[in-house]
């Protein structure tokens, strides 16, 4: 499928004739295959491949090999995600001081649909820091639920609001990440109905849109905090054009981060517009899909006082004692966690972000938080599916068993298993030494737990 002629036109034009043609013809090339491993379940990367410049845990593949069929994917182990989006995690975690002084921050993700930014957030703060990740669209909010809970971390919130809610969370968090709804012209050579869809009234109206929700966004930023700014498209419109925009509204109240460095083998092109950094990916130039950045920070030291919307309703509730001694073993660290009630199933999160989510419960349409306990029947848990992948489970509270691939992807896709390698009751299933759920051994019937949603129908 040819590319639209009015973008043809329009990127010789921004890029010279010479850059413009090299970027369309790199656009009708097959696309790369990238993954970024998850720290706290893998520790390196089992193919062919060579390591992201800009990822410790990114990796470029040579073949794409089938995730589908891969138990550790489905257990969390890695996430699929292009290599130049994996970029903004770099960005992210230099602008905030590096690693060490990343963790235990907060990160709101305010278009974060389908995950891979907001996972990658949620390593770089780590199990002390907390994600809260934004979708408007409801079906793939869904989606950015169930990675959330594969990554296992325990600290991501996944809500489902329109942009404009998050105001009354007024300088809340250390970090804001807007990857907005944008015309997808990076995304040319993977999707085709990307191509289909291109319009420059599309273009023009992602520019507004953006510009609507990068308002937003700032409001929830504490004051020191960092801003960063991405499309997946290349048109100055959506791009430096939304960017000069807040510069011209906010400009008095931004100020640049530290120049953060770029190795000019990795073929990033960087630029500046008023304090912010800005970072272009063309796929001419580098092994990675079309990416646009721009980070900055707003002025002012931070404010250690939160100022949380009042809570109006108590969506949330604190389980009894009995039941808090029962969820207490099946955790690693139950002191360092708060456990919860929300609807008919029990949750836990990190203590010192209870408050917070008790705040965005009650003001806003939360889809998951923490990680979902399960539910408590004569004072015994029935564990969720959720919590075979959390990396904070006391892996010994049950039954563990190991299974090979064919029973690995039987258990996956929900068929029958031998109930003589399981124990009488609840037990752990786990491929490679990776949780990926549990069963329930009765006489010699095994009852899989896995979630319908999740299986593979393949």
């Amino acid at each position: 499928m040819q590319l639209p002629e009015k973008f043809v036109l329009r990127m010789v034009e921004e890029l010279g004739e010479e850059q413009g043609h090299k970027l369309c013809a790199a656009l009708m090339t097959e696309p790369s295959t990238s993954v970024r491993m998850n720290p706290y379940k893998i520790s390196q990367c089992s193919w062919d491949g060579r390591q992201i410049g800009w990822s410790s845990d990114g990796y470029t593949l040579h073949l794409r090999p089938s995730f589908t069929l891969d138990p550790l994917f489905h257990g969390g182990a890695y996430y699929v995600q292009e290599a130049s989006s994996q970029f903004a995690g770099y960005v992210m975690q230099y602008a905030l001081g590096g690693v060490e002084k990343s963790r235990g921050r907060k990160i709101l993700d305010m278009c974060a649909a389908p995950g891979g930014k907001s996972t990658h957030y949620a390593s770089i703060v780590g199990e002390e820091g907390l994600v809260v990740a934004n979708e408007i669209n409801r079906s793939r909010c869904a989606v950015l639920a169930d990675n959330a809970r594969k990554w296992g971390l325990g600290n991501m919130i996944v809500t489902c609001n329109d942009s404009s809610r998050y105001c009354a969370m007024e300088g809340v968090f250390d970090a804001v990440a807007v990857d907005a709804p944008c015309s997808g012209e990076g995304m040319f050579r993977k999707l085709d109905e990307a191509r289909e869809q291109w319009s420059e009234a599309n273009v023009n109206m992602c520019a507004e849109r953006q510009w609507e929700i990068l308002q937003n966004a700032f409001e929830a930023l504490s004051p020191g905090g960092v801003l960063l700014y991405s499309t997946c498209t290349f048109n100055r419109s959506e791009d430096e054009g939304v960017v000069e925009r807040m510069m011209e509204a906010m400009g008095e109240e931004l100020e640049s981060v530290p120049k953060i460095e770029v190795d000019p083998s990795w073929g990033v092109v960087c630029g500046e517009v008023g304090c912010f950094q800005t970072f272009r990916f063309f796929p001419h130039n580098l092994a990675g899909e079309g990416m646009f950045m721009a980070v900055a920070k707003r002025c002012g030291e931070p404010n250690a006082k939160q100022k949380l919307p009042k809570v109006k309703r108590q969506i949330i509730l604190p389980v009894d004692r009995k039941s808090q001694d029962e969820l207490s073993r099946w955790a690693k660290c139950p002191e360092q966690m708060r456990f919860f009630v929300a609807g008919e199933t029990i949750y836990g999160c990190r203590a010192e972000y209870y408050q917070v989510l008790e705040s965005l419960s009650s003001a806003l349409s939360v889809v998951y938080s923490g990680v979902a306990m399960g539910q408590i029947f004569k004072g015994k848990l029935k564990p969720d599916a959720s919590l075979a992948f959390y990396v904070g489970l006391a892996q010994d509270v049950v039954p563990n068993c190991e299974v090979g691939l064919d029973d690995a992807l039987k258990f996956l896709r929900k068929q029958d298993l031998d109930a003589a390698m399981f124990e009488d009751g609840i037990n752990l299933v786990k491929y490679d030494a990776l949780p990926l759920g549990f069963v329930k051994r009765v006489g010699n019937r095994v009852n899989n737990m896995y979630p319908n949603s999740l299986r593979i129908l393949k």
